[in-house]
């Protein structure tokens, strides 16, 4: 369990990584903007990534 607990967090490392490394100007505009965004847009935003995250996961699982 713990194996795929840290491959999974290596994987969010790299994928996290991606834009910074490929387009370092545009991860920082992307970062400005999203500090002028409403808090209430910004969690919902989350809740919604995390929950199709999850469906996805159960179904790759299952």
């Amino acid at each position: 369990m713990w194996q795929e607990i840290l491959g999974a967090l290596a994987l969010v490392m790299v994928i996290e990584g991606i834009l910074p490394s490929l387009n370092p100007r545009a991860f920082r505009r992307t970062m400005h903007m999203m500090t002028e965004m409403d808090d209430r847009f910004l969690r919902t935003w989350g809740l919604s990534i995390m929950t199709i995250g999850a469906v996805l996961l159960y179904f790759v699982k299952s």
